[in-house]
């Protein structure tokens, strides 16, 4: 006896479903295009990147701590931070990096947790940490972005015949000013952009180089000059004065 008799053969099946298709021709169209509806409108909402982010549910605290060695940075920060992230629901790993000046705590929570929610569990934590923190440290979190989330790099450039209001040519200093006060804030503005970070240039800064000797002279401590230049360097406001029906404003 043969155990395949009953079983349809294959071209029997295939006429039926040709027959079928055929009798219903109308049926079978708007299935057809229904589904092409449904693959196109897939299409447009399916993630396309160029590297699949496989990336864990995770969060970065990063502290700058000028002039702490990666001693002091892991002793005084790294582990406050690390001993407060304890205790978190669905957490599952904490890592950390302590280097002169910087400490950069990982804390890694399990698959299909809420990024949204992992992150106001962390600010919450990291303030209750923050008294146990030298003065002046202040943690922070980084944007909801991965390393793979890296999309675009450019590089500021200025016309060698291009001049500044008072006819100099542009400088490394000058197109670090754009880039942070110009092309930066409105990039921040496209959606879908976490961060935008920049580097190179020369960002101004004021240097002071007091001769020791003199102040030593002097009786002037270094810690009394800090207090000085930080006094010196605050903007109030003083109100306003009225000449000719306008209003001046007055700081200090």
């Amino acid at each position: 006896m043969d155990i395949n008799s009953d079983l349809p053969k294959p071209e029997g099946l295939f006429e039926r479903i040709i027959q079928f298709s055929i009798q219903n021709a109308i049926w079978v169209l708007l299935f057809v295009c229904t589904w092409i509806a449904v693959g196109v409108y897939s299409y447009q909402k399916l993630p396309i990147d160029a590297v699949p982010d496989i990336t864990n549910t995770q969060v970065q605290i990063n502290t700058q701590a000028k002039g702490f060695t990666a001693l002091e940075v892991e002793q005084l920060i790294t582990y406050p931070i690390e001993n407060a992230m304890a205790g978190i629901p669905d957490l599952e790993l904490t890592r950390s990096i302590s280097r002169y000046g910087l400490s950069q705590v990982t804390i890694i929570f399990k698959d299909g947790t809420d990024i949204y929610w992992a992150r106001q569990q962390i600010n919450q934590r990291t303030q209750e940490a923050q008294s146990e923190l030298p003065a002046q440290i202040a943690p922070t979190m980084s944007p909801v972005s991965t390393g793979l989330g890296e999309i675009y790099q450019w590089v500021l450039k200025a016309d060698p015949n291009a001049k500044k209001p008072d006819g100099t040519a542009y400088t490394p200093m000058d197109l670090r000013e754009i880039q942070d006060w110009i092309v930066r804030p409105q990039l921040q503005r496209v959606k879908g952009v976490a961060e935008v970070n920049s580097i190179g240039g020369f960002e101004k800064t004021y240097v002071v180089s007091p001769d020791l000797n003199r102040m030593q002279q002097l009786n002037i401590s270094l810690e009394q000059l800090q207090q000085a230049l930080a006094q010196n360097n605050k903007n109030r406001g003083a109100g306003y004065i009225e000449d000719n029906g306008q209003q001046l404003t007055v700081r200090v």
